[in-house]
Formats: structure tokens, C-alpha cells, sequence
């Protein structure tokens, strides 16, 4: 399977919450790359990495950060590819801090941002095949089926006894 996502975590800590993403991606048959790298600990390593994306077949890119949550600002400030942010919940303010340093970013620096948390990573998943499937007709067949079999369940569900 080519690798087509790149999902990077800004902590090994993050993985519980990203296994939805990962997950939503091979029931897609999407190729994925996982990393871990901090905007602030590692930043050398992250803009390395977002600015050779391109060149190794990404095309979307995933980053979950909690806190003070620049993993995808700092990647997108660094890669044509499009980019995809999800705020990681925290203890300190639920993930409220991390929604605020992902999804408000400067003019001319976008990042598309998601729910905070599980909720989050599996639409990240979900939108990055939706990008990917405007030139994919496979892939926009599958997104499709999902969608349709999600609409199915919650209309079965509806006859309750």
C-alpha cells in the first residue's frame, strides 16, 4: 500500500487518541507514515520532514498536538501539501487550549482543523480521503459506501421497539 498520509503526534502520549485515524485510514485502504515530533522540541526534525513530504508521495498531512498545540502550523508554514490539524485533549483545559493554537492561524498559513480528540482524528481521516478522492475515483467510491452505510445504521437504528 503507497503511503499517501503522514500523521505526525507531538508525543507518544497522543497515539490513544490518533488509533481512530489510523484506523478510519485502513478501512479506506489509505497508506499512512506515523511519526512523533514536537514543533518546539524538535522543530529541525519537523520542517525536515514537512518539506520533503512532497517528494516521498505524501499528499495530506495529519498533525496532533495538545497544549500549546503549533505542530501543524509549523508544518504548514513549511509544505504545499494541505494540512489537517486536530487538537489533542488536555487535563489542564480539556483540549480547549489546543483547539485555540490549531485552529488560529495567521493569514496565508491554513490549517484545517477537527474536533478535539477521538471525534477529531477519525474525521481527520475521513477529510484527508475526501481530499485525496477528488482525483482518486476508487477512493471517492469508498467515502461514498461509508457514507452511505452511516446513514443506513442511524435509519435502522430509528425503529426502536
Amino acid at each position: 500500500m503507497e503511503t499517501k498520509v503522514l500523521i505526525v503526534m507531538g508525543s507518544r502520549s497522543d497515539l490513544p487518541s490518533m488509533e481512530g485515524c489510523m484506523a478510519q485510514l485502513k478501512e479506506f485502504g489509505v497508506g499512512y507514515e506515523v511519526r512523533v515530533l514536537s514543533a518546539h522540541r524538535t522543530p529541525e526534525a519537523v520542517l525536515e520532514l514537512s518539506r520533503t513530504a512532497v517528494d516521498r508521495g505524501i499528499e495530506v498531512i495529519i498533525a496532533a498536538a495538545g497544549g500549546a498545540a503549533h505542530l501543524a502550523g509549523v508544518i504548514a508554514s513549511s509544505t504545499p501539501l494541505p494540512v489537517i490539524g486536530i487538537p489533542i485533549q488536555t487535563s489542564a483545559l480539556g483540549g480547549m487550549d489546543s483547539l485555540l493554537s490549531t485552529v488560529q492561524m495567521p493569514g496565508g498559513v491554513p490549517v484545517a482543523t477537527v474536533a478535539i480528540g477521538k471525534a477529531g482524528a477519525k474525521n481527520a481521516a475521513i477529510l484527508a480521503c475526501q481530499m485525496m478522492g477528488l482525483k482518486d475515483k476508487d477512493l471517492q467510491d469508498k467515502i461514498v459506501a461509508f457514507k452511505k452505510a452511516q446513514a443506513e445504521k442511524v435509519l435502522a437504528d430509528s425503529y426502536l421497539e
